[in-house]
């Protein structure tokens, strides 16, 4: 589709500005949760446990939407996914701080799970409407990828600092109430402004089509598993709580510090994230190599991530008792971590839709962040579990184990067969 369509950019301009007012609450959401019930006792175990359905049914949605969406179309996932947010917004509203402690774990898991429904159905359609509306020719759709999951990691970055610094101001009941009220606005002005142009859907769609027999998509997403749990096994737990214990005396002030510490680290850190997956394009010159260049590139930048984590997990361990040389340290090494993490990201978000088809776009986009979300799940469950045996070192050794493996998927990808334009 050609870029001067008023349609296509009509259409894209609609679906980042939906898919920026999710993550905006998602990672405030995010932050609310783990920042909420690390306050009420949790441990690092239990607060894995809250997110481990969010990350299931991400596996389980991203496996199934791409076929959704190829039989109804995109803007209906698009739309069901930010009404769904909503509805789980509402619900977390109504716990009971009252209520005993395992009740509490599995009712928040079970809001987790719809929440991650949502964003995967979000996801998976803003992410696949950018092949079906980006200009072809001189790395137009690497610079459109580039754009839409640079700006949303950016804008979940600062979803992480608002979600701390509402629990800080308002307290947890009535940020998630905000949010709510907000995200429903925003999902009736998009209905209303959202151009026609992207696929109603075609009901003859099976739904064993979702599996690919493409090798690139299979490597490429078994890659994409061990690169997200490389992330999330220090970011969902690890850090926040190792900081937490720095940063905070116990006092409601302590606290209220160390809230808006840690939220302004996930914040700056996601932001950096985001920036750089955006100037990706122009870091790796997209626009005037071939894509068998950038097929090994994807190998090379992993096995580059790898020693990161490595060596800040032998620093901590070394060093044994946390001190303010060694918070420093911390805090660049895992920014350099965000900025090589996300031209892999950035990578891999451009590779899958040069390896699919424009036929098969839901469905081969959809697997693969199913791959992702599996990534996550792993992370997660690895993230509580590695703290609660090892600490920071446990959690940052086994990201670099999973790199590894990563590493490995990526060496078994080949250059795309030409797609018609």
């Amino acid at each position: 589709m050609s870029a001067s369509r008023p349609e296509g950019l009509g259409a894209y301009v609609a679906v980042t500005a939906a898919y920026w007012a999710f993550m905006l609450s998602d990672g405030a959401l995010r932050m609310l949760v783990l920042l909420h019930f690390h306050g009420l006792g949790f441990s690092p175990v239990q607060l894995a446990y809250l997110f481990l359905l969010y990350e299931l049914a991400g596996v389980v949605t991203n496996l199934s939407a791409g076929w959704i969406a190829a039989r109804f179309g995109l803007t209906r996932t698009l739309y069901a996914g930010l009404g769904l947010q909503v509805l789980a917004l509402l619900a977390l509203a109504e716990l009971d701080p009252g209520w005993a402690l395992w009740p509490s774990v599995a009712y928040v898991m079970a809001v987790q799970g719809a929440s991650g429904v949502a964003k995967d159905l979000a996801k998976m359609s803003s992410k696949s409407a950018v092949k079906l509306l980006a200009p072809t020719g001189e790395g137009g759709l690497f610079r459109w990828v580039a754009v839409l999951t640079g700006s949303k990691n950016a804008v979940k970055g600062a979803g992480f600092l608002l979600g701390a610094a509402l629990l800080a101001l308002w307290g947890f009941t009535v940020s998630v109430l905000g949010m709510a009220v907000l995200l429903g606005l925003i999902l009736t002005a998009v209905i209303l402004v959202m151009p026609p142009g992207l696929p109603k859907g075609a009901k003859g769609t099976k739904f064993s089509e979702v599996f690919s027999k493409d090798p690139n998509v299979n490597w490429l997403s078994f890659a994409r598993v061990f690169l997200f749990g490389a992330r999330d096994v220090w970011f969902v737990v690890g850090i926040p709580i190792y900081f937490y214990a720095v940063l905070s005396d116990g006092s409601e002030e302590g606290n209220r510090i160390a809230f808006f510490t840690i939220g302004t680290f996930m914040a700056v850190w996601t932001i950096l994230y985001g920036a750089v997956q955006a100037a990706a394009p122009k870091l790796l010159r997209a626009a005037t190599r071939p894509e068998a260049d950038l097929v090994q590139a994807a190998r090379g930048w992993v096995g580059a991530l790898i020693a990161l984590p490595a060596l800040l997990a032998a620093l901590v361990a070394m060093a044994g008792e946390p001190q303010p040389w060694l918070t420093v340290t911390l805090i660049a090494g895992l920014l350099v971590f965000g900025a090589v993490f996300a031209v892999n990201s950035s990578l891999h978000s451009y590779l899958i839709l040069a390896f699919t088809s424009g036929e098969r776009v839901t469905m081969d986009v959809g697997f693969y962040y199913m791959a992702n979300a599996a990534g996550r799940l792993l992370g997660t469950l690895l993230s509580g579990l590695s703290y609660q045996v090892g600490g920071l070192p446990a959690c940052l050794g086994t990201a670099a184990a999973l790199l590894a493996l990563s590493w490995f998927g990526a060496g078994r990808l080949t250059a795309p067969a030409a797609q018609p334009a």
